[in-house]
């Protein structure tokens, strides 16, 4: 006998769900959001949310995942075009409404909630830097970097310098792509 297929997901459901999750993350922190509270401010039941997500981390990692802008396929023409355009892209994620606040809630329950934290690094933070040391491998292939250059520390420096710049102002200039991307690229390409 042939098993039955469940009721497909609503994808409205879900999106509402997510919706929901981001904002409670953001008014509430990650310590006050709770299942519950989502399942009433959503619409739905208990049951609906758990059947999606194993739990309030694997929610929130989800959640926050969709504020992140689809990552395009960059192709410049130059390594230095292609950093700064993933950069461009990083930054706008970033400094969406609640980018930076949703960060510091993940932050802020690291001694709490450990897998919150090594999710969204799996789910976020993994996958961009991975796109950055693409571009930065490809450039050592075609004999761009100098010598020994190490490309987890000019990742961490071409991404890092944002978020210092946010908290160090709260603004981040329409250029600063550009800038962090020269200013790197400087010490770490080969002399011409």
């Amino acid at each position: 006998m042939e098993a039955k297929a469940g009721r497909p997901r609503d994808k409205e459901t879900e999106r509402r769900i997510l919706e929901v999750t981001v904002r409670l993350l953001a008014e509430e922190g990650y310590s006050r959001m709770s299942i519950d509270g989502v399942a009433a401010a959503a619409g739905v039941s208990k049951p609906t949310i758990y059947r999606r997500w194993s739990g309030k981390a694997d929610l929130a990692t989800a959640a926050i995942c969709t504020i992140r802008l689809a990552e395009p396929e960059i192709s410049t023409g130059s390594t230095v075009g292609d950093l700064t355009a993933a950069l461009q892209n990083f930054s706008r994620s970033l400094l969406r409404p609640n980018g930076m606040a949703l960060v510091g809630t993940v932050l802020a329950e690291e001694g709490h909630t450990p897998e919150l934290l090594a999710l969204f690094r799996e789910r976020l933070v993994m996958p961009r830097r991975a796109i950055i040391r693409g571009i930065l491998e490809r450039a050592r292939r075609h004999r761009e970097l100098r010598s020994g250059v190490n490309l987890d520390a000019a990742v961490s420096m071409l991404v890092g310098a944002f978020y210092a710049r946010y908290l160090a102002t709260s603004k981040v200039p329409s250029r600063f792509a550009q800038t962090v991307v020269a200013t790197v690229w400087t010490g770490i390409c080969k002399p011409s």
